[in-house]
């Protein structure tokens, strides 16, 4: 079946009910992703429409580290099992999801490589050479690269692949607060991309101390909650404190000569970015983009017959113009094989925020029809004038998707004080469930037994907003156990 034919299907499944197959059909039929070869289950490859909104995103957080002091660099994709042991809480945490290389060619290799999984364990040695002294510090560096870990069962694209695209920043400091702050800084721009750029709210605050990054103190996190109502952890920042500069020797000599152990932090930020931009948005007519994004923020479908075609085509290729002029994505879809209707559902398909609808009478009265993709709403656009205009429809686009999004999270926390009210209320509803909780992993685990759930956030000890009220009062008890309960926890399905 050839792509045209396959679009012309539009969707089929349906996005309430059958989630996860809705989703797939369209990363397919929006020309988004290929599964991997056969016999490699896990794998995905990204077709250019959906790199290409992974180089946007990456263009937004790039700009946004460089502004902040941070130098991109490249690290070896193998890494010596040697390297790995270092740490004894990153061999722990990612033995089970580590690739291994055995032999170059024919030859079997004297120690093992690994895969990138993560790269602490590359880049800290070299950190540690770079470093000499406190004028050395704060150091700052980044890696755009893939990583691999054997952990996928099932391949959705995006959230759950063998291997995935991300950055990895890591930096060191003088002290532990200067690495705090630079922690809370990443985490801050996690968020402003994926509420700037992504459209989409996330809830910030940290994870427990049994699901914290290996070797980390503090892990930080921002969290996406989706219209199916699972969570999805959209990026993390790490305070690792001083265990991975011990164990890497990360030292530097202070202004008195004496030798200091450094503070690092590190921090991360996926395509699953990309999965939770197609969750949250995209309806049953297909993709939907954000006008930050979308690789066509208009498309211009010109509406003629033979006697009104020249006239038609020629205003629609003046405002094409007036727009690309302008710095506005666009494209003039004026294929003669494909009729109107046709090209209104394969741009919806694609996902493009506004579209351009001209014709005889749009020409006559020096006027554009604009359509918005999520809702279909039409406006109405004075011609002179619509590469200032057609900002403002982009800006009305972008404003509706994250209104929906918004609306989704805040009809979405609910408080339970028990344990049957956390499995009742994520059985019945989904989202986060607020809760007090002792901090015991056990606790967290009876409810996973019972449900595939897991306590994905604890807010920041200083965001009284986002506790339970009987945690702010101090006189909470564990909604598990009965025990004191100092803590909040959101419990979530998650992705």
């Amino acid at each position: 079946m050839s792509d045209d034919d396959d679009q012309t299907l539009g969707i089929t499944e349906s996005k309430e009910y059958a989630t996860g197959d809705w989703y797939a059909e369209v990363c397919r039929k929006a020309g988004l992703t290929n599964y991997g070869p056969e016999g490699m289950s896990g794998f995905i490859v990204a077709r250019p429409r959906a790199y290409g909104l992974w180089e946007r995103v990456q263009g937004e957080l790039d700009a946004r580290f460089k502004d902040t002091g941070v130098q991109n660099a490249y690290f070896p994709l193998f890494i010596p099992e040697s390297y790995l042991e270092r740490e004894k809480d990153i061999v722990e945490g990612f033995d089970p999801e580590v690739a291994w290389v055995t032999h170059g060619g024919h030859d079997e290799l004297e120690e093992r490589l690994a895969v990138r999984p993560t790269s602490e364990s590359i880049i800290a040695p070299y950190m540690s050479q770079w470093i000499r002294s406190h004028r050395d510090l704060p150091l700052r560096v980044n890696q755009w690269a893939s990583v691999v870990r054997w952990e996928a069962t099932e391949t959705k694209p995006f959230f759950r692949t063998k291997e995935f695209l991300w950055q990895e920043g890591h930096t060191a400091h003088e002290t532990d607060e200067e690495a705090w702050e630079e922690t809370l800084t990443r985490l801050d721009q996690y968020e402003e991309v994926y509420e700037d750029v992504l459209a989409i709210p996330v809830m910030r605050g940290q994870k427990p101390d049994h699901d914290k990054f290996p070797g980390a103190d503090t892990t930080t996190t921002v969290e996406a909650l989706m219209p199916d109502g699972k969570s999805v952890q959209g990026a993390t920042s790490h305070h690792l404190g001083q265990s991975f500069a011990e164990a890497f020797d990360i030292t530097y000599s202070d202004e008195d000569e004496e030798e200091r152990v450094a503070h690092t932090t590190s921090w991360g930020f996926s395509w699953r970015s990309l999965g939770a931009l197609i969750m949250t948005h995209s309806d049953e007519q297909g993709l939907v983009l954000p006008p930050t994004l979308a690789p066509e923020q208009v498309v211009i479908v010109p509406i003629y017959q033979s006697d009104t075609k020249d006239e038609v085509i020629d205003y629609a290729e003046e405002v094409a113009d007036d727009l690309e002029d302008a710095g506005v994505r666009v494209e003039l879809d004026d294929r003669d094989e494909r009729n109107p209707g046709f090209k209104f559902n394969e741009w919806e398909l694609k996902g493009v925020p506004v579209r351009f609808e001209i014709g005889p009478h749009e020409v006559e009265d020096g006027e554009i029809t604009a359509v918005h993709r999520p809702d279909g709403e039409e406006v109405t656009l004075d011609r002179d004038g619509v590469a200032e205009s057609v900002r403002d429809e982009l800006d009305t686009v972008y404003a509706k998707l994250f209104a929906a999004a918004e609306e989704n999270i805040e009809e979405n926390v609910r408080d339970a004080d028990d344990r049957a009210g956390i499995l009742g209320t994520l059985g019945q509803h989904g989202g986060y469930v607020r809760t007090p909780w002792c901090g015991d992993e056990a606790c967290e685990e009876e409810i996973s037994e019972q449900m595939a759930a897991e306590i994905v956030m604890v807010p920041f000890p200083d965001d009284e907003e986002k506790h339970h009220d009987d945690v702010l009062a101090g006189d909470a008890e564990c909604a598990v156990c009965g025990d004191d309960a100092d803590e909040t926890a959101y419990f979530a399905k998650s992705y």
